[in-house]
């Protein structure tokens, strides 16, 4: 037997974590030694629930997540693919009524331990560098995974392990944190030879073997190992998926390409004409021309380039090639479609309901099912119906979730309109949620319950009044009656104790929002109303002396609680008796704002927009108002200020178009502005300008080239009326040449 491989009898089987070769490898290994039992890499404690892994509901990629237990947070996982060798010892051993135990270093040390400050070694890089390769990736696919079958299964593990053990004489051991967990290896080996005899297997990282046969005593390894801190340690298995893959978890593995590894391990023969027709398959669903003759051209060209860099077998790197050139037409956007799905690719596992969980887990998975919300891992969109109980529920669920600080779901901008009985939300499912639940479980063992303590947690702690006022909108997006009491009270304080006018302007209009989802939500909102009521009115008093003395950053940003105020007071109270009500009130708020000398221009200019928009400013009043801003006595830069808060929304525009004798204001005074400062106002101008539409700035253009607004306010003339023939004439001969016209053809 070849040195590195035996210890006294144990088979000793290094491997690449998620590596498909050493999977197969394993496999045939396992078959012809027949081991008595099983040892992996892996914490101790999944020993509890190692037998789920034959279950019917078990299907991976899963990992096993493992957290403190009073810091939920502090978690660690060690994941699984179908094609990892660890997946593939467990599942024939418990197939074949073999006892498997896990040896790594408990997770209980681990967690405690916190990250690595040291970095391992890389063993594959060295190998690869040995054999003359500059690309570990494409070394490893050379010289284990497109191996397939050999007459002695152990062979290749032998040469591993001396291998290693070459490359530790030279690199070192590595970090202490492998030197603690081989020092635990070493001790389970030991325990499982006493309990099982020589006849047991060890899977575990190759970079391990040779530690593994090393000698060392009982008494030294317990001296390693005494005095670790240690945490109480909770187990579990949780859906992965193959995008997690690639990422440093657990004991640090990972890989590219998990879907191209996974194709090699299923493939009983032709991987590469295996790959490319997948790809074809997949191109011709996204409706893109993709014959059979494309998959035999990129077959000839992928198995060529393997001959030319001297491969065995045609490996991803030259599949890649082939399919950029002969299916993509040299294009990288439909390559990165392959890449996603298929090279990567989006499986995402499952669990089954036997597996431990925290109640609260339990309860979200029940309303997962209830509701049809399935978690996956790629991202869908969603439009929920409001006014329907399901979509309802569904709203909530995900509104509580994101309470928790559980982000399953994103809302995004619903593509069906902006009315308030619908919400669309994204949602994508990623492993790490599973630790975000279980930090939750702290909150309570339901969903609704643990929002709702978290929510009344929050209310406390936060800072300032526009946090509790979204917390407020957020409680009744949730459907929690039960924390608004406790959230109203802060907010009541917090309102009464606020001073701040731009504070209360930036809480209005979430706490008006509230009022306004209760309302579609059927939910008593009386309270809220109530306390958003007597903001507005404090806001109301004290807008026109906070904006006074602002610089122009200052004013454009109370320009905009200028408008989010007004819409919150429409909301609020849309149709008020004549003369009564908070509109009635607002309404007088912006004829001061509109009117009083030494406020910015841009929040003089919006309010007067505003009162016009809202019927309540005469027209001859808004062109008094505007010439007054527009005037000679006015700076150039405050009068362009004006404009941009009077046009500014994409209304604009439209305003100037219709109405001439504004028109005929914005241009006297625009084609009155001195050179000198023209400069200077030119990009405020530029902005308002561009957010127009194209429609509307070509309408603008004509009207006033053909003097549309000539004679409808004092100073206003005619304009583009004279043409300068000579000057016209010096472009003729340019525009015939553009034209192509010569001779007699120049008319």
């Amino acid at each position: 037997m070849p040195r590195g491989l035996r210890v006294s009898g144990p088979v000793l089987l290094g491997i690449r974590h998620h590596g498909p070769g050493s999977a197969r490898a394993v496999r045939a290994a396992l078959e012809q030694c027949r081991p008595a039992a099983l040892l992996v890499e892996g914490p101790p404690e999944a020993d509890a629930v190692v037998h789920l892994a034959d279950e019917e509901g078990m299907r991976p990629p899963v990992a096993l997540l493992a957290h403190a237990a009073d810091d939920p947070g502090r978690a660690a996982f060690w994941p699984l693919a179908e094609f990892s060798p660890e997946w593939v010892a467990i599942r024939w051993a418990l197939a074949h009524g073999v006892p498997v135990r896990f040896i790594d270093l408990p997770a209980a040390h681990t967690l405690a331990l916190g990250p690595e400050d040291e970095a391992p070694a890389d063993p594959l890089a060295a190998l690869a560098a040995a054999a003359g390769h500059d690309d570990p990736e494409l070394w490893w696919e050379d010289a284990v995974e497109h191996r397939r079958g050999a007459d002695d299964a152990l062979a290749s593990f032998a040469a591993v392990a001396d291998a290693m053990a070459e490359l530790r004489s030279a690199f070192g051991d590595g970090p202490r944190r492998d030197l603690l967990r081989e020092a635990h290896m070493r001790l389970r080996i030991r325990d499982a030879r006493r309990r099982f005899g020589d006849g047991i297997a060890v899977v575990c990282g190759a970079w391990h073997v040779p530690a593994l046969t090393a000698k060392r005593t009982v008494t030294a390894d317990r001296q390693a190992l005494k005095g670790l801190p240690k945490v109480k340690a909770e187990l579990s298995w949780v859906p992965w998926t193959h995008r997690r893959l690639s990422r440093r978890s657990g004991y640090g593995a990972g890989i590219d390409a998990p879907g191209w590894y996974r194709h090699l391990f299923h493939a009983p023969d032709r991987p590469v004409e295996r790959w490319l027709t997948e790809v074809a398959r997949l191109l011709r669903a996204e409706d893109l021309p993709v014959s059979s003759a494309h998959v035999i051209e990129a077959v000839r060209l992928a198995g060529t380039l393997a001959a030319l860099r001297g491969r065995p077998l045609a490996g991803l790197t030259e599949t890649t090639d082939a399919v950029r050139a002969v299916m993509c037409d040299g294009s990288d956007v439909p390559l990165a479609l392959v890449r996603d799905r298929l090279v990567v690719g989006n499986d995402l596992g499952e669990v089954p309901d036997t597996a431990p969980a925290t109640p609260l887990q339990r309860d979200l998975a029940r309303l997962q099912r209830s509701l049809r919300l399935k978690p996956e891992a790629d991202a869908r969109d969603w439009d929920f119906d409001l006014r329907k109980d399901t979509d309802a529920a569904r709203s909530r669920l995900l509104h509580r979730l994101r309470l928790l600080g559980v982000g399953w779901g994103e809302p995004v901008r619903s593509r069906g309109g902006t009315g308030t009985f619908r919400e669309s939300w994204r949602l994508a499912w990623e492993p790490e949620l599973a630790v975000r639940v279980a930090e939750a479980s702290a909150w309570g063992t339901t969903v609704p319950a643990a929002a709702t303590a978290r929510a009344e947690a929050l209310a406390v702690g936060s800072a300032g009044l526009a946090d509790v006022t979204a917390l407020a909108e957020h409680c009744l997006l949730a459907g929690l009656p039960g924390a608004l009491p406790a959230v109203m009270r802060v907010l009541a304080d917090r309102a009464a104790l606020d001073t701040d006018v731009v504070h209360l302007a930036e809480a209005l209009p979430a706490l008006v929002r509230s009022v306004r989802y209760g309302d579609v939500r059927r939910t008593d909102t009386t309270a809220l109303r109530e306390v958003a009521e007597g903001l507005a009115e404090r806001v109301f008093v004290g807008l026109p002396v906070a904006c006074a003395g602002l610089d122009a950053d200052a004013a454009a940003a109370m320009r905009g609680l200028v408008d989010e105020v007004h819409q919150a007071v429409g909301l609020l109270d849309p149709e008020p008796p004549p003369g009564t009500g908070l509109r009635h009130r607002w309404a007088a708020v912006l004829g001061v704002l509109a009117g009083r000398d030494g406020l910015p221009g841009a929040i003089r200019g919006r309010a007067a927009r505003l009162l016009l928009d809202g019927g309540l400013l005469p027209g001859e009043r808004a062109a008094r108002l505007m010439g007054l801003a527009l005037s000679a006595g006015t700076a150039p830069a405050e009068a362009a200020a004006w404009i941009e808060g009077f046009l500014g929304g994409g209304s604009g525009g439209a305003l100037l178009v219709h109405d001439e004798r504004l028109l005929a204001l914005v241009d006297d005074w625009l084609t009155g502005v001195p050179a000198g400062t023209f400069t200077g106002v030119l990009p405020l101008l530029r902005r308002t300008f561009s957010a127009f539409d194209h429609g509307t700035r070509r309408a603008l253009g004509e009207q006033v080239r053909r003097g549309g607004a000539a004679g409808t306010a004092p100073g206003s003339r005619e304009h583009g009326t004279c043409l300068d023939e000579e000057r016209a004439a010096a472009v003729l001969p340019t525009m015939h040449l553009l034209l192509g016209i010569t001779g007699g053809d120049r008319r």
